[in-house]
């Protein structure tokens, strides 16, 4: 699902104007960029948009000693 044109649609559900003003003009601070990373999450969870789960790339060191224990002996 494209959503290029979220802040259109998301003026549909806020009746704030300085939302309305940021999500036409855009932001000029930091503040106001976390303020309009807020509206696009809100706006994801409105219209039931998940983000994928990120892999799992945990380890354990006992896992880790092993894979290089497995790399010595292949290069002996």
């Amino acid at each position: 699902m494209k959503d290029n044109n979220w802040r259109e649609e998301y003026k549909a559900f806020t009746t704030n104007k300085k939302h309305l003003e940021l999500l036409e003009n855009g932001p000029k601070s930091l503040a106001q960029a976390w303020i309009l990373g807020a509206l696009y999450s809100r706006w994801k969870k409105i219209k039931g948009i998940k983000d994928p789960e990120p892999p799992n790339c945990q380890s354990s060191y006992k896992e880790f000693q092993s894979r290089i224990q497995k790399l010595k002996l292949n290069n002996q």
